[in-house]
Formats: C-alpha cells, sequence, structure tokens
C-alpha cells in the first residue's frame, strides 16, 4: 500500500487492530476442532443402559481434521474440561485474528478511498 490511509477512521481501525493484536501472544496449548457429547448403549443385559426408560453412557468424542482428514478420538470424561478451556482459547484467539483481518480490510478500502478523493 502506497499511502497509509489518515483520520479519524484510520485511527479507530488501528486502535482497534492493535487491541486485538494485545490480547493473544500465539498460546502453545491451542486445539483445533469440536467435542460433543452422546449417549449409547453398550449391549449387555445385566448393564443400566438394556432398560428402555436409561438414556445409554454418555460418551464424548473430540473431532478435528488433520492432513485433511477428519479425525475422531473418545475422550474420558476427566479430560473434558481441559478440552473444553483449550478450544475455547482457540475460539477467542480466531476470534482475534479475524479482528485483526478485518481492520486490515478496512484500512484497505479507507486508503484507496482517499487516494480517489485525493486524485480529484
Amino acid at each position: 500500500m502506497k499511502q497509509r490511509p489518515q483520520g479519524p477512521q484510520a485511527s479507530r481501525l488501528r486502535q482497534r487492530k492493535f487491541r486485538a493484536l494485545e490480547r493473544f501472544a500465539i498460546p502453545e496449548d491451542l486445539l483445533p476442532g469440536s467435542l460433543s457429547a452422546s449417549r449409547t448403549r453398550c449391549g449387555k443385559s445385566s448393564c443400566h443402559c438394556a432398560r428402555p426408560e436409561d438414556p445409554g453412557h454418555l460418551v464424548w468424542t473430540y473431532t478435528f481434521m488433520s492432513g485433511g482428514r477428519k479425525r475422531t478420538l473418545h475422550v474420558p470424561a476427566p479430560m473434558v474440561p481441559e478440552l473444553e478451556r483449550r478450544l475455547a482459547a482457540s475460539r477467542r484467539f480466531q476470534e482475534a485474528v479475524r479482528e485483526v483481518m478485518t481492520a486490515n480490510a478496512e484500512l484497505l478500502v479507507l486508503a484507496r478511498r482517499q487516494q480517489r478523493s485525493a486524485k480529484r
């Protein structure tokens, strides 16, 4: 970009961008993907899940993409809070990155608009 956009709107956009950048260094324990809970039946006739009124066993599944392939991992219940924390941190990080990129795009639009106005 030849000309850096000027004025109060450009200043607000740059401040918005730098506030988003200040929020995060890249945390090392971020995780992509999602965590979901489902119910299943084990198939044992003596188990509580064999009764029709029983919802079944709670099973947690972590799903993510790696190398273009969908990966799925069954997760024990004690791991769920840690995975939820790491996934939430990943979402916050992605939101901050989107905020920076959006501010950059708006600054580009503003610079282009100001260049056109200066030529007139």
